[in-house]
């Protein structure tokens, strides 16, 4: 096996010359163009209802199918890192993701609409890729950070296309275009920006830090993620207990981010009766919060690991999620649209920071499996996503249901403390962490950079 010293000790926020920090940089761009194109709809929702007419059912239909086929395709996109490397993953994704976001513009009727907005969800595996990269790229030390970090950027695609698309939309109707055909030529810029991405991957990353799996292996190098990957992989994962303690918590922050990031800027026009414009720059307020505030979820819990050992790192998520359902409270009780936005900052913070805390501790639960842990736990981001939307239906006000999901929150809170470690587990740990640590300190940042480029 590969030691920890092997992989980047230090982030070089600055730097593209190492296989570690082309990753980085790669993975939350990729994820930053596929978030924007997983949300750019989201927006344009009030204009695509008027055409469509449709009603609160189908509206709710709709953003279940926004991120419920997400599921499935992060169950299998971990596996499928662990065998054919994130590099041909994420590419392939990246490609063929683009093609329902352009077919979207051709849907002429409900049934249709439907259809493609289910296709474009599996996009949003894109997440487990990037966490999986970042993963294999980063030592013990700086791993929470790198994590954090990278799909924090990548989560601010959300934001972005929150406040983006209604002006792309205004420009293509500066040109004299109807409604019904802006929405639709709207739609090239995020497809365009994922084929883009897609070249880029290919060509800048590899899969760690000594090369690519498929060469590897060949060569017989072992890898971290083991032999071949796959299901073996994944039914590892799946005996752990903590994954899905883990899986519960994700879906109690990142599912509330991504049902936060479907219904905000419609939430905001019909209760506080906000134009689109002025609705869309609300509702981005809350996704570009990941720009830091992810990454400090990230920052924190590997210092309190530094200072207090790997059970630290469960006990800041639990205080983040309780932060996080009493911000819900708070939010789902405002009655202007100033305190709205005042609310949803605060418990945006605690959120992303909670989502950066949970991958924080994902390379951590089991190095040999890590894939299938990645994607288990990205998935119940989704589930946690679609159940809001199901709820949602049921009680037929967002406002109840975001009252609802605060107390939900304040729940699934106990899942973060109940992931503990065995002695021998944590004794592992510390001592790659404490390898990491002794790289670190001997080598300078330039001497690092060098020794990785080779």
């Amino acid at each position: 096996m590969k030691s920890a010293a092997t992989k980047a000790t230090r982030l070089q926020l600055f730097s593209f010359s190492t296989p570690a920090m082309r990753a980085f940089h790669m993975s939350w761009l990729a994820f930053f163009v596929c978030f924007f194109a997983w949300f750019s709809l989201a927006p344009l929702m009030p204009v695509i209802k008027a055409e469509f007419k449709l009603s609160k059912d189908q509206i709710a239909n709709i953003n279940i199918a926004a991120v419920g086929i997400t599921i499935l395709v992060r169950l299998i996109i971990g596996p499928l890192c662990d065998k054919y490397g994130p590099r041909k993953t994420y590419s392939a994704l990246l490609a063929l993701g683009a093609l329902p976001v352009i077919g979207i513009a051709f849907a002429k009727s409900y049934a249709v609409f439907l259809f493609f907005r289910l296709l474009i969800g599996a996009i949003g595996a894109s997440f487990v890729i990037t966490q999986y990269h970042t993963s294999v790229m980063f030592a013990p030390n700086v791993v929470g950070t790198a994590n954090a970090a990278s799909a924090g950027w990548g989560n601010s695609g959300g934001g972005v296309t929150q406040s983006v698309m209604p002006w792309v939309l205004a420009a293509a109707l500066s040109l004299g275009v109807e409604r019904g055909l802006g929405w639709r030529l709207s739609m090239i810029v995020p497809a365009a920006l994922m084929l883009i991405v897609a070249v880029m991957y290919y060509k800048f990353t590899q899969d760690c830090p000594q090369g690519n799996y498929k060469e590897l292996r060949e060569a017989g190098v072992e890898i971290e993620s083991g032999k071949k990957g796959g299901w073996q992989v994944f039914k590892a994962a799946a005996a752990n207990y903590r994954v899905w303690m883990l899986f519960v918590t994700y879906g109690a922050c990142f599912g509330i981010e991504l049902f936060v990031h479907n219904v905000a800027a419609s939430y905001y026009v019909d209760r506080f009766k906000l134009d689109l414009q002025s609705a869309g720059m609300a509702a981005g307020s809350f996704g570009l919060l990941a720009l830091f505030a992810r990454a400090l979820g990230g920052i924190f819990s590997d210092r309190v690991a530094r200072m207090r050992g790997l059970d630290a790192r469960t006990t800041l998520l639990f205080a983040l999620m309780v932060g996080e359902g009493a911000g819900l409270l708070w939010f789902s009780h405002t009655n202007t649209a100033a305190m709205a936005v005042t609310a949803m900052i605060a418990f945006g913070l605690f959120t992303h920071m909670a989502c950066g805390a949970t991958y924080a501790l994902v390379p951590f639960i089991d190095r040999k499996s890590l894939g299938g842990v990645a994607g288990i736990i990205g998935a119940g981001g989704n589930v946690g996503a679609v159940a809001a939307g199901f709820l949602l239906k049921s009680v037929g006000s967002v406002q109840a249901c975001f009252s609802t999901l605060g107390i939900c929150v304040l729940v699934s809170s106990v899942c973060a403390i109940a992931v503990r470690f065995s002695a021998s587990h944590k004794a592992k740990e510390q001592s790659l962490y404490e390898q990491a640590l002794a790289e670190r300190q001997s080598l300078s940042p330039e001497r690092e950079l060098v020794a990785q480029a080779s």
